[in-house]
């Protein structure tokens, strides 16, 4: 047995229980009324728009890429979700004649794709430091367009509201902050010896209120009522999530040669449960935003168990 394994598995465990108790800081503030449920709203615009954002401007544009495997871990990671995306399209007619309808199952698909990156970035740094958050920036860069673009479509196929034309479809991706911002950092990474030290300390310091109050956005998301007796619908999001998710990105990452703290970063992208904005899209496009909810709020309850498994095992 390595050594360093025992080290390894209480960094983790670690740093997953401080990611959930600030998560559950979250949702106490929220329920308690020290912050108020209108308040949330402007905080999660504040998180979303300009400080995850910081995040990932200020990480791809002062790293080294060049150590880093970059187009490996991104493959394996965009491989994983069309191959969970593929195998939920196929199964869609069996779910139809067992009772799940086009909007619930636009919920399950965004349940078992989409993936919060405020949890993930948050795990990276205190497993890895910066070189965990470099590698999730890459993860960010590699899977956000594409899962916008399949969530996108999905909704517009299966469920019953107004379908997103084209020209909509195209400015919802480009104006993404996660998508944007990778852009940019990508950008400045180029250019980096050039930056001035005043602009990237600027946004180094937004980017460092990020993960804090990103965690407590997350937390006050959660709705506990919402956890109704779980059906079908609920099983099949969680079980592709937490399971199937880090195991297919496990097997692409090995067949693609990554490994070390870029495996780990694979594994954790993968099994951090859904995203909370997965319910905004469910009830602007016509989804099950009900079902919505209560799958993202099972999901991120249950990752206190299976996050630790996945990365320990599989990392």
């Amino acid at each position: 047995m390595d050594p360093a394994q025992p080290d390894l598995d209480r960094t983790m465990l670690d740093s997953l229980i401080a990611v959930f108790l600030v998560i559950a800081t979250g949702w106490a503030l929220k329920t308690s009324g020290i912050v108020s449920a209108a308040h949330w709203g402007g905080v999660e615009r504040l998180t979303y728009q300009v400080l995850f954002p910081a995040v990932v401007i200020h990480t791809l544009a002062t790293a080294d890429l060049s150590r880093l495997p970059v187009v490996a871990m991104g493959l394996s990671l965009v491989f994983s979700i069309l191959s969970v995306a593929a195998l939920l399209l196929l199964c869609r007619p069996l779910m139809a004649r067992i009772g799940i309808d086009g909007p619930a199952f636009t919920s399950i698909f965004q349940g078992s794709v989409r993936w919060n990156t405020f949890v993930a970035l948050a795990l990276a740094a205190g497993l890895s430091g910066r070189t965990g958050a470099t590698l999730m920036a890459i993860a960010v860069a590699a899977m956000i367009p594409l899962l916008n673009v399949l969530c996108v479509l999905v909704l517009a196929r299966y469920a019953n509201g107004r379908p997103m034309g084209a020209a909509a479809t195209a400015r919802s991706i480009a104006l993404n902050p996660f998508i944007w911002s990778s852009v940019l950092g990508l950008a400045l990474n180029q250019m980096q010896w050039m930056l001035p030290t005043a602009l990237t300390t600027y946004v180094d310091v937004l980017g460092r209120a990020a993960l804090g109050v990103g965690l407590l956005v997350v937390g006050a998301g959660l709705d506990l009522r919402r956890l109704a007796r779980p059906r079908l619908a609920h099983g099949i999001a969680i079980g592709l999530k937490l399971v199937v998710m880090p195991l297919v990105a496990w097997f692409f990452a090995r067949q693609l040669g990554v490994s070390g703290p870029a495996l780990t970063m694979t594994i954790v992208a993968s099994a951090v449960p859904t995203a909370t904005a997965a319910y905004f899209l469910a009830r602007d496009l016509g989804g099950d935003a009900p079902l919505m909810a209560e799958i993202t709020t099972m999901q991120t309850l249950l990752a206190l168990a299976t996050l630790p498994v996945a990365v320990l095992l599989l990392g």
